[in-house]
């Protein structure tokens, strides 16, 4: 790495293709961190993550070769970026391990996070899911890399990663950054990584809410039938909702039409009225418009499984080299060798 150059971390979890959520919140500032001189970016499915929650062993690696066609059809290009997949760097899971060393059980059992998935999971409160967080770490700092282009809901796992590397470098005299959420200035809000709401009028946007998502596979008629059973109210009133269904729908407006169209709406609600199924139609199309040459280049991409392989092979070999480097430097400061 050039030394002027900081380094970028990201990854999407192997759960299949990927919503509007997944692109909105992280691929956009993949993209944006790419085609930035400043930065070298490494861009990874995280598949190992993927087994912290229950899932499908017989498609985790159809799932994972989805999330890579989508990051190539969405533009991440392997000759800017680092593209790989986790486990195919062991490094990742040696360094969390040495990295579980300075980090305590009570810390881990705190977050939030954590909680929400054994809420969700009862019968899934594993080791694997206690240590999330670590592996996180170990997935950033093991390329010291600065800034991560993810989520506002991942803060309190990068304030982790901040932890284990203050911990390491104080103790071990490691010199790892403490890295930072990377917001994209240059895109409208919600387009920088941040809350992309879901279409049920509850929550985030997410795989495991049926409903709730808009895949970038999807076709027009799709995205009408999906768009099409968001909840929504009369369609007048004196206050325009801020929460729930309609308030989702105007934030969709804001994200695919613009600032100016969502406001045109917000008037209409309180003056005239709005007509939703003209609304969603709009919508429809606005979004359908930005897929269509994304699904274009994946069909290609489809087409052509020698090319994707060579991809991940290459991205494995330049991660791997970085990774080892600094695996190298952390036993032989542990003492290990």
């Amino acid at each position: 790495m050039s030394m002027n150059k900081k380094r970028v971390l990201s990854g999407i979890r192997a759960t299949g293709r990927l919503h509007l959520g997944n692109y909105l919140g992280a691929v956009k500032g993949m993209l944006a961190l790419q085609e930035d001189s400043e930065y070298e970016t490494f861009y990874m499915v995280a598949d190992l993550h993927t087994l912290t929650t229950p899932y499908d062993k017989e498609k985790l690696q159809e799932n994972t070769r989805n999330v890579i066609l989508d990051y190539l059809a969405a533009g991440l290009d392997p000759e800017k970026s680092t593209i790989f997949v986790q486990s195919h760097i062991p490094e990742h899971t040696e360094l969390a391990f040495l990295f579980s060393t300075v980090v305590s059980i009570a810390r881990m059992q705190h977050l939030p996070t954590y909680k929400e998935k054994v809420m969700q999971n009862p019968e899934h409160n594993t080791m694997a899911l206690l240590n999330y967080p670590v592996l996180m770490a170990a997935d950033i700092l093991i390329y010291k890399a600065d800034s991560v282009p993810v989520g506002i809901d991942q803060e309190p796992h990068l304030e982790v990663s901040r932890e284990v590397a203050r911990k390491m470098n104080d103790t071990y005299g490691t010199d790892f950054p403490e890295p930072k959420r990377f917001v994209n200035k240059s895109l409208p809000a919600g387009r920088q990584g941040e809350y992309v709401p879901s279409l049920t009028g509850e929550g985030k946007m997410s795989k495991s809410v049926e409903g709730s998502y808009i895949n970038l596979t999807d076709d027009l008629e799709t995205i009408r039938k999906k768009l099409a059973s968001a909840p929504t109210d009369s369609g007048r009133g004196k206050k325009v909702p801020t929460a729930g269904g309609v308030a989702n729908l105007l934030k969709f407006v804001e994200l695919f039409e613009g600032e100016d169209r969502r406001k045109e709406y917000e008037k209409a609600y309180s003056e005239k009225g709005i007509a939703y199924s003209e609304l969603k139609e709009e919508l429809a199309k606005a979004i359908y418009k930005e897929l269509q040459p994304i699904q274009k280049k994946r069909v290609e991409l489809e087409k052509n499984p020698e090319y994707v392989d060579k991809v991940l092979k290459d991205g494995a070999e330049k991660a791997r080299k970085v990774a080892q480097e600094t695996v190298k430097e952390v036993r032989k400061k542990m003492g290990l060798s």
